[in-house]
């Protein structure tokens, strides 16, 4: 990290194993990637994750999203804790409740879906269905995107997108393994990006500066 990149602070939202989270962690460890993660919230009290965020001391919340809640409250749920806690991009890890986001956060909450949308997207896309349904296809390319969050499934502009090839033999366990190490370098070039202000939003034109 160059001396003037100040870390971006981040809250993780997550549902299940963390991940993603884990390896936001060991990047920012290891090749002192300038993040600053100020909040984990999950949406499960039996997620996995939760034990990451304990070894490593950041604070943690669960909200759980209530049968019948309004949209409203449950948007001020999730984004209350962030504005408290400083936050400037909300990054998803695997969150899986719907949410809408608020004016104040357009543009800066981030997700990573495991193909390249808008293939094999959209709501109940996630996990190993989206690469049984890339095989099923008989797709030669998936990979996966970053993109911003906005009211709808995996919708919002793409930020990035990185290519991993479909191979014959493939199961959706050996896709998904080779999809996931790839997002684990594309989150943590993403981020490095927006913390040391080299992305730029136009409408639904993201552009990087080189």
């Amino acid at each position: 990290m160059s001396p003037e990149t100040t870390p971006l602070p981040i809250a993780v939202w997550i549902s299940g194993g963390g991940t993603t989270l884990r390896n936001l962690i060991e990047r920012k460890k290891s090749e002192d990637l300038p993040i600053d993660i100020r909040l984990v919230i999950s949406s499960s009290p039996s997620a996995k994750g939760l034990q990451y965020a304990a070894d490593e001391k950041i604070p943690a919340l669960v909200i759980e999203k209530k049968k019948g809640i309004a949209s409203s409250d449950y948007e001020q749920q999730m984004f209350e804790p962030c504005r408290a806690a400083g936050v400037r991009y909300v990054v998803m890890a695997g969150f899986l409740k719907h949410v809408t986001i608020p004016a104040d956060f357009e543009n800066r909450v981030i997700n990573i879906h495991p193909s390249l949308i808008p293939a094999f997207c959209g709501q109940g896309m996630y996990g190993l269905k989206v690469h049984q349904a890339a095989i099923d296809y008989g797709a030669k390319i998936s990979g996966c995107t970053v993109h911003f969050v906005d009211n709808h499934y995996d919708h919002g502009p793409i930020v990035g997108q990185w290519p991993v090839p479909v191979r014959d033999e493939d199961t959706a366990e050996s896709l998904q393994a080779r999809v996931f190490a790839t997002e684990c370098e594309a989150y943590p070039a993403v981020l490095r990006a927006l913390a040391t202000g080299e992305i730029c939003v136009s409408g639904r034109r993201i552009g990087w500066r080189r």
